[in-house]
């Protein structure tokens, strides 16, 4: 997903998410920004999303921010926890300009492992970096060199980890204008990769896999479409493998007269409830053919599964999930 950077302030950023809360509690956009990873460490739920707080200008990128809320309904943004200017690689690629975008994450042995990708996509190829620190919210310290650089026709965009139940660590990454999804098995140190997997390419994909599991049925779901048009749009297919073959099942997102192009989603689940939920952003407008512009927000909804294990479309909504604690882990 292309993004052009421009210099945005940590103090608008959080005076943007004040604004946007005052008088919001429970309801959706839960955050500003696109991309989000939403994850659950402890009795918290923890938002990444990649920013864009500027709504007259159409492209923004700046420092990651995390978001945290106890029960789906209030969500506060933390201090910086990645700052462009700390990545020393960033710049040995010789591109004028660079930006970060499409975050992801994970916990391992105490440690979280922050995956992020790095522009410009041309005229120097795309790469994902990863940062490594000890607390949700950071400060996350880079690893010192990109994890992946891409070439070749393939974007290097948009990582995501999931860990199956072996402990067996798998990175998916890919799309643009690639549009090709690789996967690569990490090392037990999380910072560098082991093999690759090769993997089909599942039907209808740009970018943005996702990967969750339930009850030995693998997940993978991904963005369909134009990030800035209309038809941007959320599809899945199933496996009995993290690695495929993909059964493609179709979408289960896409715009409505007011959220135009959702997409770029994450799901998570709460771990006392069982209940599921996905994170997505969309573009506020009525617009219906492309380029949308503007200040893209990140909606929080329910998921439902039918008997058969299929995911029930989602509809955008202004209304977030009923309020959804998580028990403080003794």
């Amino acid at each position: 997903m292309l993004r052009i950077a421009h210099s945005v302030s940590y103090a608008l950023a959080v005076a943007s998410a004040g604004l946007l809360h005052a008088d919001a509690r429970g309801e959706n956009p839960a955050f500003p920004g696109a991309d989000p990873h939403v994850a659950v460490f402890g009795d918290t739920y923890w938002a990444y999303p990649t920013h864009a707080q500027n709504p007259d200008a159409q492209f923004h990128s700046f420092d990651f921010v995390a978001y945290s809320s106890k029960d789906l309904q209030e969500w506060k943004p933390s201090e910086p926890i990645l700052k462009m200017d700390d990545i020393a690689w960033i710049k040995d690629d010789g591109a004028p300009e660079h930006w970060l975008w499409a975050p992801g994450i994970i916990e391992k042995d105490g440690k979280y492992y922050f995956y992020f990708s790095v522009g410009p996509q041309t005229p120097s190829p795309s790469r994902i970096g990863v940062a490594v620190g000890d607390r949700p919210e950071g400060p996350f310290k880079d690893s010192g060199k990109p994890l992946i650089t891409g070439g070749d026709g393939f974007e290097a965009i948009d990582p995501m980890v999931f860990r199956d139940k072996d402990g067996t660590a798998y990175l998916y990454a890919g799309g643009s204008a690639g549009a090709k999804l690789r996967v690569w098995k990490l090392k037990p140190n999380y910072i560098e990769l082991d093999e690759e997997i090769p993997v089909d390419t599942p039907p209808e994909f740009t970018e943005g896999a996702f990967m969750h599991e339930i009850d030995g049925t693998y997940y993978l779901s991904y963005s369909h479409g134009g990030w800035n048009n209309p038809n941007y749009s959320v599809h899945y297919a199933t496996s009995k493998s993290p690695t495929g073959p993909w059964d493609y099942k179709g979408a289960i997102l896409n715009s409505d007269d007011t959220h135009k192009g959702p997409g770029h989603h994450s799901f998570f689940q709460n771990p006392t409830t069982g209940e599921w939920f996905i994170s997505y952003h969309y573009w506020p407008s009525t617009k219906n053919e492309p380029p949308l512009t503007g200040q893209r927000q990140c909606n929080v909804q329910k998921v439902t599964f039918t008997p058969d294990g299929r995911i029930e479309r989602v509809d955008p909504s202004a209304a977030s999930p009923e309020p959804s604690p998580i028990d403080e882990i003794k």
